[in-house]
C-alpha cells in the first residue's frame, strides 16, 4: 500500500464524455466539471486526490489542433511538479492524434498521461464514460516499491484496455472497443485487477527535466492511392504550393503501381527538396521497402519508410519535425528516430 496518496489533475478538454442530454429537445450540450463528477460518486473512494482543471470553452475533438495540443501540454507543465499524474478527458474522434503529439512534445516524461473519453455522455443510462474515468484515474495514481509511477508515458484507456498512445487508432463509431492498439500490445488490461503488461511499458532511468516542444508546421499533404489513379490527378496533388512532405498512402506493405511516370514523378520532387513518407493502407502491419519491388524502388528513389507508425502518429510527428526546420536529410533521418515508443526498433 502506498504510503502517501498520489495527486491526480484532471483535465476536461471536452468530447462526449463531458456532455448530457438536454431534457427540452434531446439534444446534446457540454456539462460542467463539476456536474459532471457528480455523475459519478464512486470517484471519492479513489485512492488518490483529485483536483480538476475545466477548458474554458469545451472543444470538439474534430476541431483539435496544433493550438489545442499546445493548450494541453501547458496545463501539464504549470501543474508538473504539483501532480503526480494526469488524466485529459478528451473527444474520441481526433484522441490518437492528440495522444501522439503530447507523446512527441513532452520530452523526458515520467508521469502517467492518461487520455480517456467515451461513446456515450456521462449522463446517459449506459454510459461507458464512467468504467473509462474511473478505471484511467486508478491507472494514473498507481506507483510501484520504490514511489514510482508505473506508468510514465502518454496513453490511451478505452473499454477495460490502456495502450501507448501514439499506437492507437479510432476504427469505430458504434463500439464501446473504439480505440485499438494494431502494432503494439495493451500495456494493461482492466479486469478484477489492473493486469500490467510490464515488459510493454516505458521505464525512465534518468529522471531529467521535462522538456516541451511547441513548435508546429503543417505543410504536408496526403495522398491516398487508389486503383487507377491518374498521372494528373498526382501531378496535380503535388504540385501543391507551400507543401514539403507528401505523405503517400499505399497499398498492403507500401507498394504503389509501377509506372514509370509515377516513379519519375515522385523522382523529380525528391529533387527538388520534397519528402515523402509512405505508409501502409492497412492499420496493422508495417511498411517493408526491402521486399517487394515496388517498395525497393520507392526507397531507392528517396521514400522514408513509415514502418509500423500508425497514420496519425506519422502526420503528428512529421508536423513536429517541421517545427524543427530541418534540412531535407536532417528531416530524413529524424523521421526514422524512434521519439516516444512510436516507433518499433
Amino acid at each position: 500500500m502506498q504510503d502517501l496518496k498520489s495527486k491526480i489533475l484532471l483535465i476536461y478538454t471536452g468530447g462526449t464524455i463531458g456532455m448530457e442530454v438536454n431534457s427540452e429537445d434531446g439534444s446534446l450540450m457540454p456539462v460542467s466539471l463539476e456536474n459532471l463528477v457528480n455523475h459519478i460518486p464512486e470517484l471519492s473512494r479513489l485512492e488518490c486526490e483529485l483536483d480538476s482543471y475545466s477548458f474554458k470553452d469545451p472543444v470538439d475533438s474534430s476541431e483539435a489542433d496544433w493550438e489545442f495540443w499546445n493548450d494541453i501540454a501547458k496545463v501539464i507543465e504549470e501543474n508538473y511538479e504539483a501532480y503526480d499524474g494526469f488524466v485529459v478527458l478528451h473527444g474520441t474522434d481526433t484522441m490518437a492524434y492528440t495522444a501522439s503529439a503530447l507523446s512527441i512534445m513532452l520530452e523526458n516524461l515520467t508521469k502517467p498521461i492518461v487520455i480517456t473519453g467515451s461513446q456515450l455522455p456521462m449522463g446517459m443510462l449506459r454510459t461507458d464514460g464512467r468504467e473509462n474515468l474511473i478505471s484511467s484515474l486508478e491507472i494514473a495514481s498507481l506507483k510501484d516499491q520504490h514511489g514510482h509511477s508505473i506508468l510514465q508515458e502518454v496513453a490511451i484507456y478505452f473499454e477495460y484496455s490502456l495502450y501507448r498512445g501514439n499506437r492507437c487508432h479510432k476504427f469505430s463509431t458504434e463500439h464501446f472497443d473504439a480505440i485499438i492498439s494494431p502494432n503494439y500490445p495493451p500495456l494493461a488490461e482492466a479486469g478484477v485487477k489492473i493486469h500490467w503488461n510490464l515488459s510493454a511499458l516505458q521505464r525512465k532511468v534518468d529522471f531529467k527535466n521535462l522538456r516541451i516542444h511547441y513548435k508546429w508546421k503543417s505543410d504536408i499533404a496526403i495522398i491516398k492511392f487508389f486503383p487507377g489513379i491518374s498521372l494528373e490527378q498526382l501531378t496535380y496533388s503535388l504540385n501543391q504550393p507551400n507543401t514539403s512532405v507528401f505523405v503517400l498512402e499505399t497499398f498492403g506493405s507500401g507498394n504503389i503501381p509501377m509506372r514509370n511516370d509515377i516513379i519519375d514523378l515522385i523522382k523529380e520532387k525528391v529533387s527538388e527538396g520534397k519528402c515523402f513518407i509512405n505508409v501502409s493502407q492497412c492499420r496493422k502491419g508495417n511498411v517493408d521497402q526491402k521486399t517487394y519491388a515496388s517498395g525497393m524502388k520507392l526507397s531507392e528513389i528517396g521514400v522514408i519508410s513509415a514502418e509500423d507508425m500508425t497514420f496519425e502518429a506519422v502526420v503528428v510527428k512529421t508536423m513536429h519535425l517541421l517545427g524543427k526546420e530541418l534540412s531535407v536529410e536532417g528531416f530524413a533521418r529524424e523521421f526514422q528516430v524512434e521519439y516516444a515508443g512510436e516507433l518499433s526498433i
